[in-house]
């Protein structure tokens, strides 16, 4: 019997897999065995054209349990979709908070839910703060309380729970430490932590901060789920992140800190197109062999009104911007901004919460939609200190020209771009500056 050349064996060993966009498109990957999540996004990111910001994540996301979670970038795909179920699937979406712990711990850990600080008097440096969690011989433990199911009930009992490296506890006595008072619920090796996306409906659950620890090997039925609700969302940001760093400690940081590069032709792709605000156009000249600026304001003014006229003509025939509604007139500067990746038309209030929950809830990250209240105005939505916010940005005429603000009209801008640019450097009257784009990219 010949022998498998090398090339053959890689081959045999590879798996199909499908990742669906935001937008609910799906698209075929054929995957080694050897690849990781970081390795797929790279590949997706190369044939999507989006920037590689070390953001872009794989998500396993289970339907029918309501469950998903980000694979680690070291995580080998192959293996993590053999332990899936049929109807499951993976999605590629950005996720701003995957290292955000790193750049802000005390943010992901607060000092009442860590052990340590409480014992230190409240003086802990950031950096010994994550030094103590990565350290695998010594780490403090996080505990609170948590409402948990119990198995083959409705009802939900509210406990105090110590998250370990040896695994998860609760105290069958208070909030007592001692070893005869502990109950194990889940080691940490054999699972894994979601978050739950339906409503808290599913589960009858107390409160909408829920997650759940999953067995993370075979198939799993939802009796074996441990499904645990927080009081907030900070708190329950704390335990899903505590239990990554305590299951992988310091890879999490070398995933971080130096993204494993694959040597492949997937080191070379196009940037994306830049934000332009009609403000930082200048006329130009393309009639002859080679391009000039057009310096004479007349001439400028021409061409423009000429440009005009062909982008008119052009937006009837492609629909590329979308067609403009009586409340928003075809004028560019009030339809440049839907070529941007950050405005999302007329989408619910809801689904903006769903999008900015889904990419990471880190200060700055913010997305532009259409008002459903006022038709001629668009609201910025907007995440600070893992709250979301939304402000009305109205429309104001001056001299036949329309201009936009959030502040009532004391900082005006002629279209969305603009505004978007100024709040990225300033912070005016939002509580922080516009750092992440939401954004959806289509496969």
């Amino acid at each position: 019997m010949p022998s498998c050349s090398p090339d053959c064996c890689l081959y045999q060993a590879a798996e199909i897999i499908k990742v669906f966009g935001e937008d609910g498109v799906g698209k075929v990957v054929e995957v080694p065995a050897d690849m990781t999540a970081r390795d797929v996004c790279q590949l997706l990111v190369y044939k999507s054209h989006c920037l590689d910001d070390n953001c872009w994540t794989l998500v396993e996301h289970h339907p029918l349990l309501g469950l998903e979670r980000c694979l680690e970038d070291h995580e080998l795909v192959v293996q993590v979709q053999a332990c899936m179920s049929p109807e499951s699937k993976f999605l590629f979406r950005k996720n701003y908070a995957k290292y955000e712990f790193f750049r802000n711990p005390l943010k992901f850990f607060p000092e009442q839910m860590v052990a340590w600080c409480q014992d230190s008097n409240g003086i802990i440096p950031p950096s010994q703060l994550l030094q103590t969690f990565l350290n695998s011989s010594r780490c403090p433990e996080i505990q609170g309380f948590l409402y948990m199911k119990e198995a083959g009930r409705k009802s939900w009992k509210k406990l105090y729970v110590f998250l370990r490296r040896s695994g998860l506890y609760c105290s069958t006595k208070g909030t007592s430490k001692e070893p005869r008072h502990l109950q194990l619920l889940s080691d940490l090796e054999e699972s894994n932590v979601y978050t739950v996306t339906t409503s808290r409906k599913m589960y009858n659950a107390p409160t909408d901060y829920q997650f759940c620890i999953k067995p993370g090997k075979g198939r799993t039925e939802l009796k074996e789920l441990k499904v645990l609700c927080a009081e907030d969302e900070q708190s329950r940001t704390c335990w899903v992140t505590v239990f990554r760093v305590l299951k992988y400690g310091i890879l999490l940081y070398q995933n971080y800190k130096i993204p494993h590069q694959r040597k492949t032709a997937i080191s070379n792709f196009t940037a994306p197109v830049r934000s332009v605000s009609e403000n930082s156009l200048v006329a130009m000249d393309f009639s002859g062999r080679t391009g000039r600026v057009i310096d004479n304001p007349e001439e400028a003014m021409s061409a423009a009104m000429e440009e005009g006229q062909t982008w008119r003509k052009r937006s009837q025939r492609m629909n590329v911007l979308g067609s403009p509604s009586p409340q928003h007139p075809s004028t560019l500067s009030s339809v440049i901004h839907r070529t941007q990746l950050w405005f999302h038309g007329r989408i619910m209030r809801e689904e903006s919460h769903r999008m900015i929950t889904q990419q990471g809830q880190v200060d700055g990250l913010f997305l532009l939609r259409d008002s459903r209240s006022n038709p001629r105005a668009f609201v910025l939505t907007l995440c600070h200190h893992q709250k979301i916010r939304h402000f009305q940005i109205l429309p104001y005429e001056e001299d036949s020209q329309t201009y936009f603000s959030l502040d009532d009209g004391s900082t005006k801008f002629t279209d969305l771009i603009h505004l978007v640019e100024f709040y990225q450097l300033n912070r005016g009257v939002l509580p922080c500056k516009l750092k992440h784009p939401c954004t959806m990219v289509a496969l």
